[in-house]
């Protein structure tokens, strides 16, 4: 009823000029004085043709309505499947949609194409400044003081900034790169940790590692990824004290990652893995991009696992990524 009272509202003027015609017909006649009778059978008849010409309408109207409401629930880069225009009016709509059409076309074929162009370059930036952070390391490795062990330190620094470049430059595209297969889990956490040992050593935080025997069906580059970015922020945040990471007894197939941080305030948490987010704590620690969990979930859906992060402020931080729902081909 709402869709008939909308077509009779856009035609009301031409609703309001029948009965407006009908009166006009009724006071000629009433003028020349003619039989009553004759009146009010054409007005019956003509409210009869006016009536049957509404309906047959209305269902057209109906028709073409379903017609573009299905085409806006699958939009395609054709136009071809729109109703055939008729009249001068819906010719210039569809002329204009046209046009809008073609210049919506060309704007995605140049934003394509700078899109590509940037992502190259900065793929290619991020593979030739390994080269001299390898050399650097070298250098360093030459020459152990207190002073060196500090560079060390924000060269592996550089080194994430870097991985975390290509990461975002791959995360639209990753489904090509992908490596699916059952791996150790504890393989991959060894992986992540042996990364990240030295600065495990440095900070003086603790590691507590209790394998989980589990196989996982996933990537495990890319998990290794998501592990490193997990405790680059735990180490970033937590002060003293240690890093868990255990399997969660009360969940299968779930790997938790817990430090004894300065968690997350509750009104930051809904908002952690949005990218550029950074926080009460971003805003404390100025190099904090706001990037990292971003990818974190990015990929961990791509792989249809999940991650739930539980912290408060003071309290540290839990995180828990599940590994059990996967429906991924293996290679």
């Amino acid at each position: 009823m709402k869709l008939f009272f909308s077509y009779l509202r856009y035609h009301l003027k031409i609703i309001i000029m029948l009965p407006l015609f009908a009166g006009i017909f009724t006071v000629v006649f009433f003028l020349y004085e003619l039989p009553v009778e004759p009146v009010i059978y054409s007005a019956l008849l003509c409210f009869a043709v006016g009536l049957t010409a509404i309906v047959f309408a209305f269902f057209a109207f109906l028709r073409k309505h379903r017609v573009l409401t299905g085409l806006q629930k699958n939009i395609t880069v054709s136009l071809d499947e729109l109703s055939e225009a008729k009249g001068l009016i819906e010719q210039d709509y569809a002329r204009l949609i046209a046009i809008l059409h073609d210049e919506n076309r060309r704007l995605k074929a140049e934003y394509d194409e700078n899109r590509s162009e940037m992502t190259l370059y900065y793929t290619m930036w991020a593979h030739q400044i390994k080269t001299p952070i390898s050399a650097m390391r070298l250098l360093i490795q030459a020459d152990r003081n207190a002073q060196y062990t500090e560079l060390e330190s924000e060269l592996f620094r550089i080194e994430q900034y870097v991985g975390m470049v290509l990461g975002f430059l791959r995360a639209d595209s990753m489904s090509s790169d992908l490596m699916i297969g059952h791996y150790s889990l504890d393989d991959i956490v060894r992986q992540a940790v042996r990364n990240y040992a030295k600065e495990f050593i440095r900070r003086k935080i603790g590691l507590d590692f209790l394998p989980t025997a589990y196989q996982v069906l996933t990537d495990e580059k890319w998990l290794v990824f998501v592990i490193e970015q997990l405790l680059s922020n735990a180490l970033k945040y937590t002060k003293a004290g240690k890093i868990s990471i255990y399997p969660d007894e009360s969940r299968p197939m779930t790997l938790v990652i817990e430090d004894t941080g300065v968690g997350i305030g509750q009104e930051d948490l809904p908002r952690v893995f949005e990218c550029g987010f950074t926080g009460l704590n971003g805003r404390t620690d100025k190099r904090s991009t706001g990037i990292g969990l971003y990818l974190c979930r990015k990929i961990i859906n791509r792989l249809n696992h999940t991650i739930i992060i539980e912290s408060s402020v003071g309290e540290g931080t839990i995180i828990r990524i599940g590994l059990d729902h996967v429906d991924l081909a293996v290679e």
